[in-house]
C-alpha cells in the first residue's frame, strides 16, 4: 500500500491537497467523521478536499436533514448513518466516535461537511497523534488569522474571551477551545464517558475537560478557514447559550474537583 498507485475511481485524485505534512507510509487505521446537517450544497466539495490516502473511511452522521445530504454522501460512497430525529450537533458526534470506534478506528478525525475548515490539513492533526506525541489534536484558528477568514467579529472576540477564562479556571493554555476540527487517538475516546455529554453544541467544550481530567496530551496545528453562506454558522443568540453552557460546564470541574458533586460524564476525580 505505501507505493501502490492511486485508485482511479476515488475523485479525491484530480484535487491538489497543498497539504504541510506528508502521509506517512504505514500510519494508524485513520476515519474521518462528519456530522452533517443540510450538507448537500458543500459536502462534496470538502470531501474533495481530503487529501488521498489520509484516510481509510470516512463516515457521515446525517441529523435528519431536510435536504439531500444523506443522497450526496451515499453517491460518494461514503459511510453514511441516518439518525430517525433531530439529535443535535453533540448527540451527532456520539453517533460518530461510536461508529468509527466499531470500525476499529485508532485515530478518528471530525470534519465538517460545510466546507468552513481546510480538510486538507487531515495529516497534519493525525502526525502528532501517530507519533505518539499526543492523544488528542485540535485544530485552531487563533494559530492564523481567523478574521481573515471571514469569521464575524463578534465571534472573535467571543472565542478570546472564553478561551482566556477558561485557560485561567483550567490551568492550562490553548489557543482556541471551540473549534470544531480535532482529532482524537482510540483510547482517548475510550477513557471518557463522552455518551453522557450534552446532545447540543457544548458537547464540544465538555469533552475538552474529559480530557484534561483524563490527562490526556494535546497538541494544535493552526488551520485556516473560510466562512461562507454556504458554511454552517450559528447566531449571536446561540453563541450566547453556548457561551453561557460553557462557563457552567467550567464551574461542574471545580465542583468535581472539590467533591461537591458526582457527574456522569467526570466519573474520576479530578487531581489537585
Amino acid at each position: 500500500m505505501n507505493s501502490a498507485p492511486s485508485e482511479p475511481q476515488d475523485p479525491r485524485e484530480a484535487v491538489e491537497p497543498g497539504r504541510a505534512t506528508p502521509i506517512p507510509p504505514g500510519r494508524p487505521r485513520t476515519i474521518v467523521v462528519m456530522p452533517a446537517y443540510n450538507a448537500a450544497r458543500t459536502l462534496e466539495a470538502t470531501y474533495k478536499r481530503i487529501p488521498p490516502g489520509a484516510c481509510d473511511a470516512v463516515v457521515l452522521v446525517d441529523d435528519k436533514s431536510r435536504d439531500e445530504t444523506p443522497e450526496v454522501a451515499e453517491k460518494l460512497n461514503l459511510d453514511v448513518i441516518r439518525h430517525r430525529h433531530n439529535r443535535g450537533y453533540g448527540g451527532n458526534q456520539k453517533t460518530c466516535y461510536t461508529r468509527a470506534l466499531e470500525l476499529g478506528a485508532e485515530i478518528v478525525v471530525m470534519v465538517h461537511p460545510d466546507n468552513q475548515y481546510d480538510p486538507s490539513i487531515i495529516p497534519d492533526l493525525v502526525e502528532p497523534i501517530a507519533a505518539g506525541r499526543a492523544k488528542w489534536v485540535m485544530a485552531s484558528r487563533f494559530l492564523g488569522d481567523p478574521l481573515a477568514g471571514g469569521m464575524p467579529r463578534y465571534k472573535f472576540y467571543f472565542n478570546r474571551f472564553l478561551t482566556w477564562m477558561q485557560n485561567l479556571a483550567l490551568g492550562v493554555k490553548l489557543s482556541e477551545y471551540h473549534t470544531g476540527y480535532r482529532a482524537f487517538h482510540r483510547d482517548a475516546l475510550l477513557a471518557v464517558n463522552f455518551e453522557a455529554n450534552s446532545e447540543g453544541f457544548v458537547f464540544d467544550n465538555e469533552i475538552i475537560v474529559q480530557m484534561l481530567l483524563a490527562k490526556m496530551p494535546c497538541e494544535e496545528v493552526p488551520v485556516r478557514t473560510h466562512y461562507a453562506t454556504d458554511s454552517s454558522s450559528v447566531g449571536f443568540g446561540t453563541s450566547l447559550v453556548y457561551g453561557f453552557g460553557c462557563l457552567r460546564v467550567t464551574l461542574q470541574y471545580y465542583l468535581h474537583r472539590w467533591g461537591l458533586i458526582r457527574l456522569k460524564r467526570f466519573p474520576q476525580r479530578a487531581s489537585s
